[in-house]
């Protein structure tokens, strides 16, 4: 039997709810543009037809007939209260110590979310169906923006769930992506229209309209990431909350992910701040959250902001120049990595002539040409990345850079990874790879060779006197006496670092042989374990995985390097010029008075930075800790050491000095 008319029309506003969902909030459309327009037109006939069957929430209702008369201001429900931000490490840390002051003896799970720079609002669901959207405002009154939102294509006009709470308030931010404000400033410049400087601000402008259709042209999207006054709320920790509204068809921010640790936590942030570029959305810091509710309940709120969670913001800087030319780099595991030449421009209090592009990838999706005028950013301590490229300033049709098919320094075909973005020289023996290497080789935190510098490993590789690590090790004084701005001294002083760097160990070892996917933490983790680079050689891909934190990408990279002809050379030649190829002061040792001990390292250190330090205690057998507590070994205070100096004290936790430190490693 045929359905029915109205039959039909329930059944398509849910199928075209089904497909709104796989689309916009979980990115993975399962029809064609083609096939849902279909779907649309078919409803609306149905609609037009048959106005008895009209309902607010359909999909066709995304867009209201009349502009409001003026924005109402209405009072939330629940306080929207602002977040209490920081820019500094240290700080996330003292905020997680006086966190765990307050449950004391609970276990605390840290979520990280992004910080989306867009506008932030609550919208509010009422036995499925959205009934209304406001603003923060001053977080006590909000202006209602609920024919606006309803053109917001992320958020359904009704959740999809049989299950849907009786009342649902979901707080988020409202955003506009760069790609979309690259098109919508096109539309704006051939319409003769002022064009917009940022994706906030015209977020804010568009939200605001009085006429729903107006803003129904301007693309904004919503992440939810909050809830505000709901009644049958199921989740009791904030990752399960996230979970249960992606159930009901809502968007989340994503890369939200869960720690047990503040270090863990910090270490996350510092990843993802690296990654930022890749976002088509601006991120301005990340929000940092306890994740159980309960938890949350007992933490309460001071009068301006939630206890249970911080935001650790970025310092991003901005500006606006011309990109004159695009150039390659070819780095020491052989990526070929894109770099913009621009015109110089003042950003941070510097200036600016170089960007990383990252990858061809990136140069293709954001549509960057030479002569472009661009927007680019520095954000904390990453190098500057270009956001986006002004389109409706550019002129003509630029030809789109091509990327090289071949190395630009040793003329081999370049090559792509199995499933990855980056174009690779396969080549070992490239010039540009191996000054590359050699550089890191020499680097602090490989073997540390003071006055081996880029100046002198280019004249070195380029006269043909090194060509591998272990020719390092066989430099004659001669040799090196006659190379620019090289003299009798600082031939003597090269000589006696290079000697010296023969006795660094395994860990500093594995870290400078330029492996993929192995640095400083995994070479650590890598020589703990082992003791010896023999022991590593004979270990199978699924032995090495078994390491803590390893896994079977690194263990595979490091097995294959390890076997390569390149590598098995390298090894035998770095034992034949007798560099050290043990575990020696670097790693952990039986005996050492840091095994299986408790450290937390405070106030500002100046013979070590943190992360020395904190490599030092877990190559030694120790633990690195961020809070003080009775079960605290030791407190090894910097100047200017505040609370946690108190602390130990109190506990009677033994303070030493970073001198103290070094003495005791010495021991």
């Amino acid at each position: 039997m045929a359905p029915s008319i109205p039959q039909e029309v329930e059944a398509l506003r849910d199928e075209i709810r089904h497909h709104d969902r796989k689309y916009f909030v979980e990115a993975n459309p399962d029809i064609s543009d083609l096939e849902y327009d279909r779907l649309m037109e078919r409803l609306r006939k149905l609609e037009a037809a048959h106005p008895d069957l009209h309902s607010p929430d359909s999909p066709t209702q995304r867009v209201g007939e009349r502009p409001v008369e003026n924005l109402t201001s209405v009072e939330h429900g629940v306080p929207m209260l602002s977040i209490d931000n920081t820019y500094s490490a240290e700080e996330v840390r003292k905020y997680a110590d006086r966190i765990a002051k307050l449950v004391p003896g609970e276990t605390i799970q840290w979520v990280v979310e992004l910080k989306v720079d867009g506008v932030a609002a609550t919208v509010i669901y009422q036995n499925g169906g959205l009934t209304q959207a406001l603003t923060r405002g001053n977080g006590v009154v909000g202006d209602d923006i609920t024919h606006n939102i309803r053109t917001v294509k992320d958020i359904p006009l009704r959740l999809t769930t049989d299950r849907a709470p009786v009342q649902l308030e979901v707080r988020g931010e409202i955003y506009m992506t760069n790609s979309d404000l690259v098109e919508l400033n096109r539309r704006q410049e051939k319409q003769g229209e002022p064009t917009f400087a940022n994706t906030r601000n015209v977020t804010a402008g568009s939200i605001r309209l009085l006429d729903p259709r107006k803003c129904a042209q301007r693309p904004l999207h919503m992440f939810c990431h909050g809830v505000g006054e709901t009644e049958e709320l199921k989740a009791e920790t904030h990752m399960d909350f996230l979970k249960e509204l992606r159930e009901y068809g809502l968007p989340t921010t994503p890369y939200v992910e869960c720690f047990d640790s503040i270090d863990t936590v910090l270490a996350h942030c510092e990843s993802l701040v690296e990654r930022l570029h890749t976002l088509d959305f601006e991120v301005d810091g990340l929000v940092i959250k306890v994740n159980h509710f309960d938890q949350r309940k007992r933490l309460g709120s001071t009068a301006k902001s939630p206890r249970w969670m911080i935001a650790y913001k970025i310092e991003k800087y901005e500006a606006v120049t011309q990109l004159n030319e695009i150039r390659v780099q070819i780095g020491k595991t052989g990526t070929v990595t894109p770099v913009a030449e621009l015109k110089p421009v003042e950003l941070a209090g510097t200036t600016v002539s170089r960007a990383s592009l990252h990858n061809a990838e990136e140069i293709e999706r954001k549509d960057i040409r030479p002569g472009d005028t661009v927007v680019v950013e520095k954000a904390g301590k990453i190098i500057p990345h270009i956001v986006r490229v002004e389109l409706h300033k550019r002129k003509g049709s630029p030809a789109k850079f091509k990327f090289p098919t071949s190395c630009p320094e040793c003329d081999t075909p370049l090559k792509k990874d199995d499933g990855g973005v980056y174009i690779r020289c396969p080549n070992f023996d490239c010039p540009a790879q191996l000054k590359e290497r050699m550089r890191y080789f020499a680097s602090r935190n490989a073997m540390q060779i003071e006055g081996l510098g880029e100046a002198l490993i280019d004249q070195l590789i380029d006269q043909g006197l090194v060509t591998t690590y272990g020719d390092l090790y066989r430099l004659q004084k001669n040799q090196l006496t006659t190379l620019e701005r090289v003299g009798s001294k600082s031939a003597d002083n090269l000589l006696s670092q290079i000697d010296a760097s023969r006795k660094r160990g395994l860990a500093r070892l594995l870290n400078a042989l330029s492996i993929r996917h192995v640095g400083r933490n995994v070479a650590i983790l890598l020589a703990n374990r082992f003791g010896a680079l023999e022991a590593i050689q004979n270990c199978s891909v699924e032995e090495l995985a078994e390491v803590n934190e390893i896994g079977e990408i690194i263990a595979r990279s490091v097995y294959d390097f390890l076997h390569s002809p390149q590598g098995e050379k390298m090894v035998a030649d770095l034992s034949a010029v007798g560099v050290e190829l043990n575990a020696t002061e670097t790693a952990a040792t039986d005996g050492s008075q840091l095994e299986g001990k408790t450290c937390v390292v405070t106030g500002i250190l100046t013979e070590y930075t943190r992360d020395e330090i904190h490599a030092l205690i877990t190559q030694h057998g120790g633990r690195a800790a961020s809070s003080v507590s009775a079960k605290t070994d030791f407190l090894i205070a910097g100047e200017k050491a505040g609370s946690k100096l108190e602390k130990a004290k109190k506990l009677g936790v033994p303070v030493l000095s970073e001198s103290d430190f070094s003495g005791l490693l010495a021991e």
